[in-house]
C-alpha cells in the first residue's frame, strides 16, 4: 500500500507558499496540541482597535516556522553546519514555541493559572508530544532550553534577533494595517551569520536592524499597548476575576468542561507537573470557551459580571487615563463611590468597575541578549554601539506608563 504524500504546501498571506518539507513536522502541525492555536487569536483583543488583526497562533508559528528555513539555508550558505536533525528540531522548536498561551494570548495569562507562565505550559506540554512521538523532540527541546551545544539554534527560537520577532513583526502590521511595523525580514535574514557561536550580522545589514528596532518600537506603543487594548484585557480580566470570585462560593456559573475547571479549582504549576486532569482541560482551552461564556453572563443574576459581560460584549469599553505615574488615591475613591451608588453594590465589588496597568518595554536590552555586528575585519559590535542612528539610546531606555482604567457611567 502507498504511503500516503504528508509533503503539504500552505497558502500564507504574508510570505506565499509555505512548504512542510517532511513527515515529522507535517506530525506535529496535526497534533490536537499545535491545531488548538487555531482558535487563539495571536493579538489576544488588538481587534478591538484594529479590526483586522484576526489572525491566530497558529498562522504564526507557521510563518515562523517558514523563516526558521530560511535561515538554516542562509547559515549554511555561510559554511556553518546544521545537520538534518538540527534542523528539523529547530524548526520544531519554533512551530512549539507558543502552544502554551492560554486565550487571547497574553491577556489570561495570570488570571486561569497561577505561578506558571506560557513559556513553561509550552515546555509541558511538548514533552507530552515528545513522549507520544517516541523522543523524536529530544532535539527541539535541548535547543527550546538552550541545552543544545550549538547556542546559536537557541538564538533563532529565543533571541533579540529570532525568527518569532521577525515573523511577528510582519504578520502583526500585515493584519493590523499599522504600516510603521514593516520590516525586511528577507533582508535581515540574508545578513545572519555564525561567530564564536553566537548570531551576528554582518556590517551591511545595520540599517536593517535599525529599521528594525524602530519598527518594534512603535508596534509596541500603536499596537501592543495601545491604549484601547489595554482596556479590553482589563476589562476581560476583570470578569474572569469576579466569575472566579462567585464560583469559590459556589455561585453556579455557565461554562464549558473546560473553563469550569479553570474557574472551580485554583490551578497552580504543581498541579500542571503532576496532574494529567490540568493538563488535559487547557488543551481544550481557547477564546470561544470564554466569548461563548461572557454572552451568557450577560444575563447572569450577579449586576457586577452582568454589567461587565455587557459592557465587553458591545464594545462599551473601560476608558482611559495614561500617566507617568500611579492615578491619585482620591481619584480612586471618586470613582468608587459612583458606581456604589450607580450598581448599588459594595466597595469592594465597585472595584471591578476599574483597573490599573503598568506598562514598559525597552526596544533593545543588550542585558538580555545582544545583536551583534561583524564587521569585514572580524570585529564585533553591540548595535547600541554601532548604530549612528540618534535615537539609540531612545531604543535602548526603558519606557513606563501607568494606565488608569474605568468603567465611564
Amino acid at each position: 500500500m502507498k504511503k500516503p504524500n504528508k509533503r503539504k504546501i500552505i497558502n500564507d498571506p504574508v510570505f506565499g507558499f509555505i512548504n512542510i518539507p517532511n513527515d515529522f513536522l507535517y506530525d506535529i502541525i496535526q497534533h490536537p496540541y499545535f491545531q488548538r492555536m487555531n482558535r487563539i487569536k495571536q493579538l489576544g483583543l488588538t481587534s478591538t482597535v484594529y479590526p483586522g488583526a484576526q489572525h491566530t497562533r497558529l498562522q504564526h508559528s507557521l510563518g515562523a516556522m517558514y523563516l526558521m528555513g530560511e535561515a538554516i539555508t542562509q547559515l549554511r550558505l555561510e559554511g556553518h553546519e546544521i545537520t538534518a536533525p538540527e534542523a528539523e528540531g529547530v524548526r520544531a522548536s519554533i512551530l512549539l514555541h507558543d502552544i502554551g498561551h492560554g486565550p487571547f494570548s497574553h491577556t489570561m495569562e495570570h488570571s486561569l493559572v497561577n505561578d506558571i507562565n506560557h513559556e513553561e505550559i509550552s515546555l509541558i506540554m511538548m514533552r507530552k508530544i515528545n513522549a507520544e512521538m517516541d523522543g523524536k523532540l529530544n532535539i527541539a527541546l535541548d535547543i527550546f532550553k538552550n541545552n543544545y551545544p550549538k547556542k546559536f539554534l537557541h538564538q533563532l527560537v529565543s533571541g533579540q534577533l529570532d525568527m518569532d520577532r521577525l515573523d511577528y513583526l510582519s504578520r502583526d502590521s500585515f493584519f493590523s494595517g499599522v504600516s510603521e511595523g514593516i520590516i525586511g525580514s528577507a533582508r535581515i535574514i540574508k545578513m545572519l551569520n555564525i561567530h564564536n557561536d553566537q548570531l551576528v550580522v554582518e556590517a551591511k545589514g545595520i540599517y536593517s536592524i535599525e529599521k528594525f528596532l524602530v519598527a518594534r518600537r512603535l508596534m509596541y506603543w500603536q499596537v501592543y499597548l495601545h491604549k484601547t487594548a489595554v482596556a479590553a484585557e482589563k476589562m476581560l480580566m476583570n470578569i474572569l476575576k469576579r466569575a472566579k470570585e462567585l464560583a469559590s462560593r459556589n455561585v453556579d456559573l455557565f461554562a464549558s468542561p473546560a473553563l469550569h475547571y479553570f474557574l472551580y479549582n485554583e490551578v497552580n504549576k504543581k498541579m500542571f507537573l503532576n496532574d494529567q486532569e490540568a493538563l488535559d482541560h487547557f488543551a481544550m482551552l481557547d477564546d470561544s470557551d470564554m466569548i461563548c461564556a461572557v454572552k451568557v453572563w450577560m444575563s447572569h443574576t450577579d449586576i457586577v459580571l452582568s454589567e461587565l459581560c455587557k459592557a465587553f460584549t458591545n464594545r462599551r469599553l473601560f476608558k482611559v487615563e495614561i500617566s507617568t505615574a500611579e492615578i491619585d488615591e482620591s481619584v480612586r475613591q471618586q470613582y468608587l463611590k459612583q458606581y456604589q451608588q450607580h450598581f448599588g453594590v459594595t466597595t469592594l465589588e465597585a472595584e471591578y468597575f476599574m483597573g490599573d496597568e503598568t506598562v514598559s518595554t525597552d526596544t533593545y536590552s543588550s542585558v538580555d541578549d545582544n545583536i551583534n555586528i561583524l564587521y569585514k575585519d572580524g570585529t564585533i559590535k553591540d548595535i547600541a554601539e554601532a548604530s549612528d542612528m540618534l535615537n539609540i539610546s531612545v531604543l535602548t531606555k526603558k519606557v513606563e506608563k501607568h494606565f488608569f482604567c474605568y468603567y465611564r457611567l
